[in-house]
């Protein structure tokens, strides 16, 4: 009877707190309401004045994410406060200070992903709308986050990639600048004047539509190959991976009508057939029929 007394008191004091605590929730989530609101209010008063700059949409991400974690955090501690009378500053450090160590534990991965995150933000390289390659990963980056980063491959589907892998693994960016280099290679017959055939391709590449010919057209004498000696042909045209596409398309079409024009050949595989022995050849007669 005694433990059933007890217990009854106990629950009629932790109900009689749970009350009088009633208000402190209260004003707690007020607090909480109103959090989210500041929160909202920065981050446009944030866009507004980064906005006139021309900082980098990363880092804007960045920067709008850093004003939104500081005010919930202020907010998150008041609210605390409030619910907690006795918390205070340094005891809270202290009990982040213990419970970090094992949330890091815990949580590696999130957080090396949240590092990564906030380094790539605020390096100057592989901005949004850079295509990148990373890991058989080819794509547009679309979106930074501080945890991953959103990456639309050229035939259309999302990859999501956390950002430890676009920060430990070599990154491939096809479009850090306006222009690169692409290349073909072409192939001539045996019996072909290289000097002339080396400046048919190169009138015929110059006089491509995308082809930058200010930056210099390259034909290389590259190899003896099976059926033809190969030139590597190299011109400068977009960075982006359609534009390559497109400008080696006009190249490839622009080199072939003009060696056409030319009377050069452009071999397909020969086969040479050899005997160890002589092989008798016949023809047919008037009548048909087989003669030596």
């Amino acid at each position: 009877m005694n433990y059933i007394a007890t217990l009854r008191d106990q629950l009629r004091e932790m109900g009689t707190g749970l009350v009088e605590a009633l208000p402190s929730f209260a004003i707690a989530l007020i607090i909480l309401f109103v959090t989210w609101i500041v929160a909202r209010f920065a981050v446009k008063i944030s866009d507004a004045l980064v906005g006139r700059t021309e900082i980098r949409a990363s880092l804007k991400n960045l920067i709008d994410t850093l004003v939104r974690l500081g005010i919930w955090l202020v907010g998150l501690f008041i609210a605390a406060v409030v619910v907690i009378p006795s918390l205070t500053p340094a005891s809270l450090l202290a009990g982040l200070g213990i419970g970090a160590v094992a949330i890091g534990f815990a949580f590696q991965d999130i957080f090396e992903n949240f590092l990564a995150g906030v380094l790539i933000m605020l390096r100057e390289k592989m901005r949004i709308g850079d295509i990148i390659e990373c890991e058989g990963i080819t794509g547009k980056v679309e979106h930074i986050t501080l945890r991953e980063t959103h990456v639309r491959k050229l035939s259309g589907e999302l990859t999501v990639v956390p950002n430890s892998i676009l920060f430990k693994n070599p990154v491939e960016i096809f479009t850090d600048e306006d222009q690169r280099r692409h290349e073909v290679v072409v192939g001539v017959s045996y019996d072909t004047n290289l000097d002339h055939a080396a400046d048919v391709i190169r009138r015929a590449v110059e006089d491509v539509e995308d082809v930058l010919a200010s930056k210099g057209v390259d034909i290389f004498a590259q190899e003896f190959n099976s059926s033809s000696v190969d030139f590597l042909v190299r011109w400068w045209a977009g960075s982006t991976p359609r534009s390559g596409w497109e400008s080696k398309d006009k190249v490839v079409r622009a080199v072939k009508a003009a060696l056409d024009d030319a009377g050069i050949e452009i071999p397909f595989p020969y086969v040479t057939h050899t005997f160890k022995e002589t092989v008798p050849v016949s023809q047919l007669g008037d009548s048909g029929k087989p003669t030596p």
